[in-house]
């Protein structure tokens, strides 16, 4: 979309300059980029190594309508097919999400598909532009996520202190130079392809999660003949990019946390917190009022709360180590388990994920530029989702103040897509249901497996032989559940159960690799 933007102004220049003789001829598109065969060595990471992996790295244009300029390095890893040459079906390229997400480590996965499904494959993870080992990788702030921040709902001086932080970190990021005007999903979907040309590969096979299937809805409207095989776990509603997506999140997870406080509820006998779920929401929300006034230690503030338990909104797997820290807390004064829990997806000293999210969400699609609207809309969804409504629209804001250019969002098209397996939780927070649905309706060959009542976002490759075994069927052979004539889910799975107070701290609760629940989990907000 803006490549095709670029040569219309091209155009617009060489009709205003050109003589005219007949009618004005259009300019050439941008000449294509080929890149150079990958150098595979060995990897810096002990998950690779462990799993046998190759690494190297892949130039490619900062802007792809100047493909002989300045370029940008692309991290990448590679896990080979197992089976004998004849069986090999292709890469598979993995991306988490994010945006901002790290997914080199993500070429391991192969080995989690059941049925030896993922054998067949060359698995490659890679760091998206300006991402953790790409290079240059964006930092703004390092240390926005510090501690003791201002309280998230705002009176007058708190919006003050909220629009004054978010204008700072966007400034911040306008020293990052070029790469801010080229980190939008288009230019991200020109780098998977590079990634497959340096290959030397005429298709790929796709697994993307939650963001990462907005990666591949644009990936298969703009490149759907060389698509083969697409997963997309988690699945980002194209209509809602991206302003609109955050207040349809913050809803969800309201009412996920609500869920989450009747299961802790219902473990009363091991924290404590009471036996209803009004009893556990009113410990939650007094103790918030609490650290407002007095910060745990001096570092665990109202905002940090908000962002330890909003892991629990996303994934059933958090729900064990949410309750023990809120527990330890409330009833013993312990406040060590939540900071190391906030420690984990929000440690202050690195902003590389954070930087990425705000750099692609800024720039792909217009936000409103009013604040007017924006304490609007979230004063009216605050009303009725309080649990972080507020937060989710700070860590947003500085694309108020973002210094870069906002581009169109692609108008995604999936009818050339071959095929396409969908997989969504019917109580996903991050990327809501209906995104599902959304994308089932524009890739007429995809068919979505629903998991009704299920809250956890992109939970594939848990153990939930339901789910996982029709991934492997697709990747196997390419046979998908057939598609019904209606317009919900053409099969559904049930969700796992949920946790036990004991599944602390263990993959129990879900089963998912420990690889991908921390891709998964780099990017919480």
């Amino acid at each position: 979309m803006r490549k095709a933007a670029t040569t219309a102004l091209a155009l617009g220049l060489l009709i205003g300059s050109a003589p005219m003789v007949g009618s004005a001829a259009a300019a050439p598109p941008p000449p294509e980029f080929t890149p150079t065969p990958i150098q595979w060595g060995p990897c810096e990471s002990e998950t690779l190594q462990k799993a046998g992996a190759e690494c190297g790295v892949v130039s490619v244009p900062l802007d792809y309508a100047d493909p002989a300029g300045e370029q940008v390095e692309l991290a990448v890893s590679r896990v080979k097919h197992t089976v004998p040459d004849d069986q090999y079906q292709g890469v598979m390229l993995v991306n988490p999400g994010g945006p901002g997400g790290s997914g080199l480590n993500l070429s391991v996965l192969g080995q989690y598909v059941p049925k030896g499904a993922g054998a067949a494959y060359d698995w490659i993870g890679f760091d998206p532009r300006g991402v953790g080992s790409s290079r240059p990788a964006l930092s703004c702030d390092p240390n926005y996520f510090g501690y003791d921040r201002p309280h998230y709902v705002p009176d007058a001086e708190l919006e003050k202190a909220w629009l004054d932080r978010a204008e700072g970190y966007a400034k911040a990021c306008g020293n990052a130079g070029k790469l801010l005007d080229h980190i939008k999903t288009t230019d991200s979907v020109e780098d998977m392809d590079s990634i497959r040309k340096a290959l030397g590969e005429e298709q790929i096979n796709y697994y993307g999660f939650s963001y990462g299937t907005y990666l591949g809805q644009v990936y298969g409207t703009l490149h759907p003949e060389r698509v083969r095989r697409l997963v997309m776990d988690g699945v980002v509603n194209v209509e809602d990019v991206w302003y609109q997506a955050n207040l349809n999140q913050s809803l969800a997870f309201d009412r996920n946390i609500t869920i989450f406080f009747d299961w802790v509820a219902r473990h009363d006998a091991t924290y404590h917190l009471g036996t209803t779920a009004e009893d556990v929401e009113k410990r939650y929300y007094d103790a918030l009022a609490a650290l407002d006034q007095a910060p745990a230690g001096d570092v665990i503030g109202s905002a940090e709360w908000t962002d330890l338990f909003l892991p629990a909104g996303y994934s059933t797997s958090a729900w064990p180590e949410r309750a023990q820290a809120f527990a330890a807390w409330v009833n013993n004064g312990d406040w060590a388990p939540a900071k190391a829990l906030y420690d984990d997806t929000n440690a202050p000293g690195d902003d590389n994920g954070y930087a990425i999210y705000t750099g692609v969400e800024c720039t792909d699609a217009k936000w409103p530029t009013s604040w007017e609207q924006w304490r609007k809309d979230n004063w009216e969804a605050h009303a009725q989702a309080p649990f972080e409504t507020w937060g989710n629209a700070w860590y947003n804001a500085p694309c108020l103040f973002w210094p870069a250019k906002p581009g169109k969002p692609v108008e995604v098209d999936g009818s050339e897509v071959d095929s396409a397996l969908l997989i969504s939780e019917e109580l996903d927070a991050a990327t809501p249901f209906p995104g599902a649905l959304e994308a089932r309706e524009r890739i007429p060959s995809a068919s979505l497996i629903g998991l009704p009542g299920g809250t956890t976002h992109s939970g594939s490759l848990s153990g939930n032989a339901c789910v996982d075994d029709k991934i492997a069927d697709y990747l196997l052979t390419g046979a998908l559940p057939p598609r019904q004539p209606d317009e919900g889910p053409d099969t559904t799975c049930e969700p796992l159960p949920q946790p036990t107070p004991e599944q602390v701290g263990t993959q129990a609760a879900t089963g998912q690799p420990a690889v991908l629940q921390e891709a998964l989990q780099s990017h919480h907000h």
